[in-house]
């Protein structure tokens, strides 16, 4: 099928400007195609502007083992609605995806049930490094250095190094000190009062944070091994990730950046994180980080929970929030505050993770490129509602929440998947491919 989108304002590598754009198929095939070409459907996108599709770098989509949170179909179909078109998904799911065979069984499930492009990690536990060495269709290796499910934590020095050092795979890692948190939360138990919710960013606080992010720093520095901090969340982290050089990159996610440490009170548990949510400064400070070029990447750590799980006493109430359907436009509205531009946006979301990750022709709007791609209307204003939300949890810490500028057509590998409100839930993502040769994020600039 041929569509022809018409009269779009385009975010082009190194431009912003009204074009017209032809998809043939899977692929993006011209920019301003001939006056006279022919299409299928010829779309009007005068006054709105295309971006390429969102690449979500970070998601916990819990399927197989918790799908009574979220699966990948009703995942895939949020992502949808907010404009994500491909996302990597974590292996702490029910079993635990830490060698090939699981891998490709999440790979079916994935080609069953997603709308949008996928990709998966393989989970390190320390005792698997013949299977990271050997994995192939992956992302790249997820470390968690702090809690985690299952068999997850790997916070032996030794083990640590084993895997920097006789792994080829681009690794990331979840950074919270074991040890810190763990002794902070004796602290406060012996305060002879119970904790709370409100207790949690004490427990796992800042230092928690930077002790685990620059073990796993210093590691990738002596090994040469690529590495991308996920989900920064204090101030304290930023000098350890600047100037390396491309060997180590960086995400931050929207709840780090738009909650804090005085939200616990308004919204509780509905935003208990790991890592944890921090002070109105370490918020401005990512802000920046972002700005500067530090941090690369915005990804959303998206790990929903049922509201009756969160409603739960602390420390029963889970860590983890929902948030792919409304990542983008929260971006879009910060764009039409004027605190950042919809190239930083679409650099940040689109460009960025696809080249950390290797990730072949997705990312930009360029002829051969995937026609992975979402209309924006930066005019419209809409407000998140639980009662709309898509993913199978029914909830957004954003609820109440206004935006101007939002996704209104996503199209994945050519097939529209969102339009008028509404999900083609008959479409089917693919696979995505990688080239781990490039050299990564910076080797592609």
């Amino acid at each position: 099928m041929k569509t022809l989108i018409q009269g779009a304002t385009c975010v082009f590598p190194g431009e912003t400007r009204q074009a017209d754009v032809l998809v043939d198929g899977t692929a993006i095939v011209a920019i301003d195609p001939p006056s006279g070409t022919s299409a299928d459907e010829c779309v009007d996108a005068t006054g709105l502007h295309l971006i390429p599709g969102v690449v979500d770098d970070q998601v916990h989509f819990r399927d197989p083992g918790l799908t009574e949170k979220e699966d990948l179909r009703t995942a895939s179909h949020a992502c949808a609605k907010g404009g994500v078109t491909t996302f990597l998904e974590m292996p702490n799911t029910i079993p635990n995806a830490i060698d090939q065979q699981r891998i490709d069984e999440k790979l079916a499930l994935a080609a069953e049930k997603s709308v949008v492009n996928y990709g998966f990690y393989i989970g390190a536990t320390g005792k698997n490094t013949q299977c990271l060495r050997e994995a192939n269709r992956v992302a790249g290796i997820k470390i968690f250095i702090g809690s985690s499910t299952g068999d997850l934590l790997v916070d032996e020095q030794l083990a640590l190094e084993e895997i920097f050092e006789q792994t080829t795979l681009p690794i990331c890692a979840h950074c919270e000190d074991e040890t810190t948190f763990r002794r902070n939360k004796i602290r406060l138990e012996h305060r002879g009062r119970g904790i709370t919710w409100r207790d949690h960013s004490e427990i796992r606080d800042h230092m928690a944070a930077v002790i685990a992010t620059a073990r796993a720093i210093e590691l990738a520095k002596y090994y040469r091994h690529r590495f991308h901090v996920l989900h920064v969340s204090t101030a304290d982290e930023l000098p350890l990730i600047a100037d390396h050089g491309g060997l180590i990159t960086a995400e931050v996610c929207p709840h780090h950046l738009l909650f804090n440490v005085d939200d616990y009170e308004r919204l509780g548990s509905l935003i208990q994180m790991n890592p944890s949510i921090k002070t109105a400064a370490d918020n401005a400070a990512l802000w920046k980080g972002l700005l500067d070029g530090i941090v690369q990447v915005i990804a959303t750590d998206h790990a929903p929970h049922t509201l009756a799980e969160k409603d739960q006493p602390y420390p029963k109430s889970p860590s983890g929030l929902p948030a792919v359907e409304n990542s983008l436009a929260l971006m879009l509205d910060r764009v039409n505050k004027g605190l950042c531009s919809l190239e930083q946006v679409v650099a940040w979301m689109c460009d960025a993770p696809a080249r950390v990750w290797d990730i072949v022709n997705k990312g930009r709007i360029v002829e051969g490129y995937d026609a992975d791609l979402v209309l924006v209307d930066l005019n419209r204003k809409d407000t998140i509602l639980n009662e709309n939300q898509l993913t199978k949890s029914r909830w957004s810490p954003w609820h109440g929440t206004h935006l101007k500028g939002w996704p209104v057509r996503t199209w994945a590998m050519g097939q529209t998947v969102f339009q008028d409100g509404k999900v083609n839930v008959s479409a089917h993502g693919t696979e995505v491919t990688y080239d781990h040769s490039r050299g990564g994020y910076w080797a592609t600039m």
